[in-house]
């Protein structure tokens, strides 16, 4: 049965049917070839894979997001970054990884966090003299943090594939995605000086305050998150509903820019981005338990201590592995596909789950950016007016930093369980 499900799997691809419709008809069309379970099963499975308390955070969480975006939180973060940061060479493209690190820990998600931001300074940055496939890349690249620094919806599915704490996974992907930000900032420094581009006005003191109260509501949502969680004020299912309450609060009440006209919007938005992961997450139940009725999971594990019972080399070869299933599969579902196949493995080797997931995720978050399949190339070409193969040459300083930050991520656990270590 396992030859069929992948055989038709990679068929559906090839044709380039859409990932969740993929999951599951291969699954149904295993299943029949089996011939002794009923079809019932599909639903069965499908629904069980739902019926979940955590899963409940992740259409808040989305919801959040939107609303954080609607109610003006972009540009306040752009003006803060911007006299924080913009005075130094390349500032505008410093305040692109600046900021997106910002609206990563008020997103959740790689590409609105790339759509958000790149539509106000990618234009900027190219009425500024930078290069169109500079301006781009550095959006791309910018935006994987928004699957990184937490809150994170895959963090959210690794948890729940895994049964691995998403408080910790949170925690952990803290450190990490402040690394790859401040790797970014010093190759968009060293770049923008060796090509000359200009630099913004240094703010006063006065200015510096002022974006700085603007945005004050904006920043301070992550520190409600995780210190609610973290400080037994609530699980990270209820955070993410003080999320949207916060969300709601701040956009209609403080800032104003959410009209009642626009809740509408919002909510079909919200749905539309909630019921694609959920299609995913039903259909990836439905393969997973496939897999594992057939013993795959032991068959891959087997397969790795094959090569080696070497934690290191281990992590090598998952890393090489993932770096090409980036490329070609959308990150949620590989999270649910891989993680449940490779974590035990990854544990009996005695690499932390929580380390593990973090790993998974920076390396499947550098393939929203690497071509042909990679959403924040698509996303943030589109804005600058560019084609693939002009963004992607764009990317090549940014892909050997982010490859290097990787290895530092996969072979200094310190860097991701410091802060979890430090809350236990």
């Amino acid at each position: 049965m396992g030859i069929i499900l992948f055989g038709v799997l990679l068929l559906l691809f090839a044709l380039g049917v859409p990932i969740a419709i993929s999951m599951g008809l291969a699954a149904a069309v295993a299943i029949w070839w089996d011939g002794g379970t009923p079809l019932i099963v599909l639903v069965q499975r499908s629904f069980t894979s739902l019926d979940s308390f955590p899963l409940m955070s992740i259409p808040f969480f989305v919801l959040a997001g939107i609303l954080m975006e609607y109610g003006g939180i972009s540009k306040r973060l752009v003006a803060f970054a911007n006299a924080l940061t913009g005075h130094f060479s390349g500032g505008l493209a410093i305040v692109t990884v600046v900021t997106s690190m910002f609206f990563a820990a008020i997103s959740g998600s790689s590409a609105a966090t790339t759509a958000a931001l790149g539509s106000i300074l990618i234009p900027a940055m190219i009425a500024r003299g930078y290069h169109r496939n500079f301006a781009g890349a550095v959006q791309s690249a910018s935006g994987e943090l928004g699957v990184i620094i937490p809150p994170s919806i895959p963090l959210i599915l690794y948890g729940i594939s895994t049964e691995t704490s998403i408080g910790d996974l949170f925690m952990a992907g803290f450190i990490p995605g402040v690394l790859i930000g401040l790797s970014l900032i010093i190759t968009v420094f060293i770049i923008a000086k060796k090509r000359g581009y200009a630099k913004e006005t240094r703010k006063s003191g006065a200015e510096l305050w002022k974006t700085f109260k603007d945005s004050f509501f904006a920043l301070l949502m992550p520190i409600i998150i995780l210190g609610g969680i973290y400080g037994g004020f609530f699980t990270p299912t209820e955070a993410a509903g003080v999320a949207v309450a916060y969300a709601i609060i701040v956009g209609m009440l403080i800032y104003r820019e959410i009209k009642i006209t626009q809740i509408m919007n919002i909510l079909t938005s919200s749905v539309v981005t909630t019921s694609a992961i959920m299609f995913i997450l039903a259909s990836a139940g439905l393969f997973g338990w496939i897999l594992t009725r057939e013993g795959i999971p032991q068959d891959v594990a087997n397969f790795f201590m094959g090569i080696s019972d070497n934690p290191m080399v281990f992590l090598l070869l998952v890393n090489l592995f993932l770096l090409v299933v980036g490329m070609f599969m959308e990150t949620n579902a590989s999270i649910i596909i891989l993680a449940p196949l490779l974590v035990p493995v990854a544990v009996a080797l005695g690499i932390d789950p929580v380390h593990f997931g973090i790993i998974m995720i920076v390396n499947l978050a550098l393939g929203m950016c690497t071509p042909p399949l990679g959403i924040n190339l698509f996303i943030s070409s589109s804005l600058a007016k560019i084609n693939l193969l002009q963004i992607t040459r764009g990317m090549l300083p940014f892909y050997l930093v982010l490859l290097l930050t990787l290895l530092l991520i996969t072979y200094i656990p310190q860097i991701t369980m410091f802060l979890p270590n430090l809350l236990k």
